[in-house]
């Protein structure tokens, strides 16, 4: 149930980032999105992460890395594709979790997920191809997203790593990697209309701070392959 809720929270972002987008550039919002989420976090959970080893710290860097790509693709997506489209290919993470976890581990997934494998990449190619049967290119993007994101597992399933200082940690990085690309490649600046505000705020606290957390929580407690299938609401919540 607390990934059911993470799931609507990240169903409604793609409405919320599409509006922010009308103001603030790619990696501006996502810089407020993730460094805000960090700083709310850490504020309120100061005493559980003040003491954090370096190998969390590590992993909390890389995934912040990989949330970089993830967020800013879903955020380009987002632009040139539908909202519908964006969650639907985004939430592929499930399947290409279970095809990355086939490669690289040789976990062989029962027929009931290669039935929904098979499925999911039906429902790709009916959303994402064209007349000319090639994906439009913020299609693309999105389902370079969840490929990114598929490869996160490998962090949470360490025992030397502290999941909840994660959750928290991998916003920070992932914040100041994206003020690092808007400085580079943008200008900076805080939103300018009330609208504008609500949408990040909304996305900071609930589809950011919370969300990511919960996630992160949530995981050890259920398989991968089941977070998977959870995480195919999202386009459902995407498109109401």
């Amino acid at each position: 149930m607390m990934l059911v809720l993470v799931t609507l929270f990240w169903g409604v972002s793609y409405l919320l980032m599409d509006t922010a987008l009308e103001d603030l550039e790619p990696f501006t919002l996502n810089f407020i999105r993730f460094f805000g989420a960090f700083v709310i976090a850490a504020a309120a959970f100061f005493p559980k992460i003040r003491n954090v080893n370096k190998i969390t710290l590590m992993y909390s860097a890389l995934i912040g890395l990989i949330l970089v790509f993830v967020y800013i693709g879903a955020t380009f997506g987002v632009m040139y594709t539908s909202l519908s489209n964006a969650g639907f290919l985004c939430a592929l993470t499930c399947v290409f979790t279970l095809v990355l976890g086939l490669i690289f581990k040789k976990q062989i997934p029962d027929k009931k997920f290669i039935f929904v494998i098979v499925i999911c990449f039906a429902g790709i190619a009916l959303l994402s191809l064209e007349e000319n049967l090639k994906p439009a290119p913020g299609d693309i993007i999105c389902m370079l997203c969840a490929v990114s994101y598929a490869t996160t597992e490998t962090a949470v399933s360490k025992e030397e790593v502290n999941v909840f200082q994660l959750g928290v940690f991998q916003l920070g990085f992932t914040g100041i990697f994206c003020l690092t690309a808007a400085v580079m490649f943008e200008t900076p600046h805080l939103p300018q209309s009330p609208k504008v505000w609500g949408a990040v705020v909304f996305l900071v606290v609930f589809c950011t701070g919370i969300a990511f957390i919960v996630q992160t929580i949530a995981q050890q407690y259920t398989s991968a392959s089941r977070v998977g299938i959870i995480f195919t609401l999202e386009p459902v919540f995407a498109a109401i």
